[in-house]
């Protein structure tokens, strides 16, 4: 059974400032264990009920009681599998292919939604303004479906960032030149602005491109949610 050190341990990493402190962030269920395992992240514990306890007939597992695992869950009904990994150091940003970068994103699931988009589009790397929200926010995590050890994510003050690119920088915007008659590059920066507000004045200021999906419906909706948008955006880069 689970000791009370880590039933505390893991309650407190549902805050950012706890799991930088130890450098420690939790997934819950069967596929994201795995997706995460073979992703070569580094798993410090594997908490189970007893009835999971030969789903990872390879690994040392500790067993937990419903209630536990209930009190230091991030879901309202947990899968009886919650498993410990630390956080990876994130790797070195390459100039070579397309690089999507977030503008103060802050809603966990639209994070977790554009990085399983990366990682279905073949994006390798994810950079986020540091106000973006954290990576290893339990619901990000869950939200990535594994994703997040495929994407290598960054968190850096994102003008500093544009200014020094030499990719072009291709900002998302109401009036911007509707995606479908650009002649989109092999390789460049796609920035995504804040859910309620769009791209920040400043990272405004550095797009060398403006590009926007053309609305053809009523004008009564005001925008496409932020992760949507990255989707279609991602598929007409891919489509060239």
């Amino acid at each position: 059974m689970v000791g009370k050190k880590w039933l505390k341990l893991i309650k407190s990493l549902h805050q950012k400032k706890y799991r930088n402190e130890h450098g420690l962030f939790f997934v819950e269920g069967k596929k994201v264990v795995h997706e995460l395992l073979h992703a070569n992240i580094e798993l410090v514990k594997i908490l189970v009920q007893p009835e999971f306890v030969e789903v990872f007939p390879e690994l040392e597992v500790d067993t937990i009681a419903p209630q536990e695992l209930k009190f230091i869950s991030a879901l309202k009904n947990p899968n009886g599998i919650l498993g410990v990994f630390k956080i990876p150091a994130p790797s070195e940003i390459t100039n070579t292919d397309w690089i999507v970068a977030l503008d103060d994103v802050r809603d966990p699931g639209n994070l977790g939604a554009i990085i399983r988009l990366c990682d279905w589009f073949g994006v390798r790397n994810l950079v986020c303004s540091e106000s973006t929200v954290d990576l290893f926010n339990p619901k990000v995590v869950q939200a990535t479906m594994g994703s997040l050890g495929r994407v290598n994510v960054i968190y850096t003050p994102l003008q500093e960032f544009l200014q020094k690119t030499e990719l072009p920088i291709y900002g998302t915007f109401m009036n911007g030149n509707p995606v479908y008659t650009e002649e989109l590059p092999h390789a460049g920066v796609l920035v995504m602005g804040n859910e309620a507000n769009g791209i920040s004045q400043e990272v405004k200021e550095l797009a060398t491109n403006r590009i926007s999906i053309p609305q053809y419906g009523e004008p009564t909706t005001e925008s496409l949610n932020v992760a949507m948008a990255t989707g279609i955006l991602l598929n007409e880069i891919r489509r060239g």
